[in-house]
């Protein structure tokens, strides 16, 4: 789940601890509740995936998703974080982030939707998100949410420790730039682990704006790179969530919880292996 800056300081959830200073190294025992958690998220966006179907609604498949993550032990880790009242952010076309799942948003044939959920189990969040193709897309459609899942993967290719948060942004940018592409940067990555969002904050971008983080082994890190096909810039709707391409454009996002090594990097919520 991407979030506006100026909520990475507050609490993450209430049934978390308060909100700690800094960027945390998780543990070995940590680090396997946040496989666990992290497992719960990937098996949800694998079965939505293959559940999506025309004629549902995004209420349809948040329904699912809170159902299927409290069966595994966990609790929905969007649900109630500062207000929002989805267990998914489902966002469709030109919306870019934080869709608000509702029964009145029917998914047709041809829709670029994105899902965005995560998990909260024994003390740790996993974060993750996918844009799913609804049946057949456009070849520009097509294009975009494959070069998203490309840039994705290009930012985590860097990760390992002694490496930089700018050697994640370079990379995401240079392939997303390569390909025609722009990247939204009112949002960004971010630490994940005993809170939603945490330190440090993981741009898609290069930027001096943001402090240049080495990485270290055992720091989780939520990459999540935002593209759209037209204009970087958005606007937010009013209802204060969800964010939209100001000239209409679509718009395709991936994310991954990801785990820093001494070697490199180990993908948590890597739906593959399921």
């Amino acid at each position: 789940m991407n979030i506006l800056s100026n909520l990475l300081s507050q609490p993450a959830q209430p049934s978390s601890k308060r909100q700690r200073r800094g960027i945390e190294i998780k543990s070995p025992r940590e680090i396997d509740i946040m496989r666990q958690s992290a497992k719960i998220v990937a098996t949800v966006l694998k079965e939505i995936s293959e559940l999506v179907q025309p004629g549902m609604t995004t209420a349809d498949l948040d329904a699912y998703a809170e159902k299927r993550i409290r069966e595994m032990g966990a609790t929905p880790s969007f649900k109630g974080y500062h207000g929002f009242t989805g267990s998914i952010c489902s966002s469709i076309n030109n919306e870019v982030v934080h869709g608000i799942p509702s029964p009145k948003k029917v998914i047709r044939a041809g829709d670029v939707l994105k899902v965005d959920t995560g998990a909260f189990f024994q003390g740790f969040h996993g974060d993750s998100c996918i844009t799913i193709a609804v049946g057949e897309v456009t070849a520009d459609a097509a294009k975009l949410i494959r070069v998203a899942e490309e840039a994705l993967f290009k930012g985590i290719e860097q990760v390992k420790a002694g490496a930089y948060l700018l050697d994640i942004a370079g990379a995401i940018e240079d392939h997303v730039k390569g390909n025609g592409f722009s990247i939204v940067e009112d949002f960004t990555g971010h630490g994940v682990g005993r809170n939603l969002h945490e330190e440090p904050s993981v741009f898609n971008f290069r930027t001096r704006e943001m402090p240049n983080v080495k990485l270290r082994s055992g720091m989780t890190l939520a990459i999540e790179p935002i593209l759209n096909a037209g204009s970087k810039f958005t606007r937010t709707l009013s209802d204060r969530w969800t964010a939209v391409t100001v000239d209409n454009s679509l718009s395709a996002q991936f994310e991954h919880t990801v785990l820093v090594t001494e070697s490199g990097y180990e993908i948590l919520t890597d739906r593959t292996k399921l």
